[in-house]
């Protein structure tokens, strides 16, 4: 199955170098000049706000009013910004002193906030949870919220990608409750991307893994450069990974 890859970028500018891209508010706020790129998801940085500061440093009514802004001046032409999510990893239980149901709680209460802002264009809720009951529960708990087909990331799922088949168990459970959701993953990383049970079961993915692979060995972190040829290999191994997965079993396993 094919999956809309979006790359995550560190500077908004260099998204006119991509069919898709997704950008940070946290890049994007005070920000005048436009981005040239058809297709942005914006985030609402969760993961470094969490991280650094144990918590949101602006309202959803700020966040509100930055997306807006930023939509309506024609900065960035929004295809759907992401609700302001709690992530459930242990590490980040710890920043907050809270437990999963509480972050549960906490994102649904912020998704129905930034709805009721009336914003011109859509909005992702995000799914949360560590193990994959919490994340079925976490369905049920957004009950008639979620509606059919809808557009759902889903979170915490980046500190698995060294096992795939836990991204798998977390979608499982996910469809298993609500099979018509199409699902994206935040920091979905090349080897989870290739692998037939996550590519099944997602619509859509981003990543900032090149940033890091290229930090790692020794090259520019921030390089558009680096992004461009990390989605083309993600691209290009996924449609030999696609053609392979055609093949009759026996030749399959041998492709592999």
């Amino acid at each position: 199955m094919s999956v809309r890859f979006y790359v995550g970028l560190h500077q908004p500018g260099d998204a006119l170098n991509f069919d898709r891209a997704c950008i940070s508010v946290r890049r994007l706020r005070g920000r005048k000049k436009p981005i040239d790129c058809a297709d942005v998801l914006v985030d609402s940085g969760a993961f470094t706000e969490i991280n650094l500061f144990g918590g949101y440093r602006h309202s959803v009514k700020e966040y509100a009013d930055e997306l807006r802004r930023i939509h309506s001046s024609g900065v960035v032409s929004i295809s759907a910004t992401v609700a302001q999510d709690y992530m459930c990893e242990p590490f980040m239980l710890a920043k907050t002193g809270q437990t999963v149901e509480d972050h549960q709680r906490l994102t649904i209460e912020r998704y129905d906030d930034l709805i009721a802002q009336d914003l011109p264009f859509p909005i992702m809720p995000v799914l949360q949870g560590f193990a994959p009951s919490d994340y079925a529960k976490h369905v049920r708990d957004y009950g008639d919220r979620l509606h059919q087909g809808m557009w759902v990331g889903v979170g915490s799922v980046c500190k698995r990608n060294g096992d795939p088949e836990k991204i798998v168990a977390v979608l499982s459970a996910i469809h298993a409750v609500r099979p018509d959701l199409r699902l994206h993953g935040f920091g979905i990383k090349q080897t989870s991307l290739l692998h037939p049970g996550v590519r099944s079961m997602l619509h859509s993915a981003d990543s900032m893994a090149w940033s890091f692979a290229a930090r790692k060995q020794g090259r520019d972190g921030n390089s558009w450069k680096e992004a461009k040829a990390f989605a083309d290999r993600v691209q290009g191994a996924a449609s030999r990974a696609f053609e392979a997965w055609q093949l009759p079993l026996p030749l399959w396993r041998i492709a592999a």
